[in-house]
């Protein structure tokens, strides 16, 4: 039995001032850091052995990694991917879930952030929210770097990598990723055969660590949130 642990980052500045995220490199709250450590309180007390580890190029996602590999005290290096990264939101980037809500209808935000196949207006690029011009993603072509993203196509990005460089280390290795909501949204998807009305109401918690025992052919045999206080509905397997 191999297991893999999915964790979406700690609260992170923008999550507290409910802003649309995407692309852009927050950093984690003081709540974000406090979730990330107990994250790895909970890990330790497991006792599961951890071989391999994925991260996004995201800070969020790399800060809160990084605090659970301490408190394992393990400081190997870990992937870094940009196919993990969170959902490109587009011209929505920056902006706030509640005022939007106001103005466009919850009804209409909500498909918006939840839905399969909808995606927001593209964002300018020449924005300074534009991945283009941030940092983070300096050496990323700019011909793939999105505009605006559905979270089908966010799950054709972190499926196609999860198939390719982590399923099947699953045979044999342990594996964590920290992502976002997003990215972990995707990853259900695939690993629990949602359907796309499904997805539609799948909440990813902050900083609470999702365990998946896989039996030996990779079937899921098992699943909790380690915390159990901020746990969401698991999903049928």
């Amino acid at each position: 039995m191999n297991y893999l642990i999915l964790i979406r980052h700690g609260q992170s500045t923008w999550n507290l001032e409910k802003r649309f995220t995407g692309w852009v490199d927050v950093h984690l709250t003081e709540k974000g850091i406090s979730e990330a450590k107990k994250a790895g309180d909970l890990i330790k007390e497991k006792n599961i052995t951890i071989n391999l580890y994925y991260s996004s190029l995201q800070l969020r996602a790399n800060d809160t990694l990084k605090i659970i590999q301490k408190i394992l005290n393990d400081q190997n290096n870990f992937v870094r991917a940009w196919e993990l990264n969170e959902r490109h939101y587009g011209v929505l980037t920056g902006l706030n879930k509640i005022e939007m809500a106001k103005k466009l209808g919850e009804e209409k935000v909500h498909k918006l952030r939840r839905s399969w196949d909808i995606k927001p207006e593209p964002l300018d690029r020449k924005s300074l929210y534009h991945p283009n011009n941030i940092e983070t993603y300096k050496n990323i072509p700019g011909i793939i770097i999105p505009d605006t993203e559905s979270l089908k196509d966010t799950y054709e990005r972190v499926i196609k990598f999860y198939k390719k460089e982590i399923e099947n280390k699953l045979f044999k290795k342990n594996v964590l990723i920290s992502a976002h909501g997003n990215s972990i949204r995707a990853l259900c998807k695939y690993l629990f055969k949602l359907d796309n009305d499904q997805i539609l109401n799948l909440e990813i918690p902050t900083g609470n660590p999702l365990v998946i025992k896989f039996n030996d052919e990779l079937g899921i045999i098992d699943c909790e949130y380690l915390d159990k206080d901020r746990s969401k509905d698991l999903l049928v397997y």
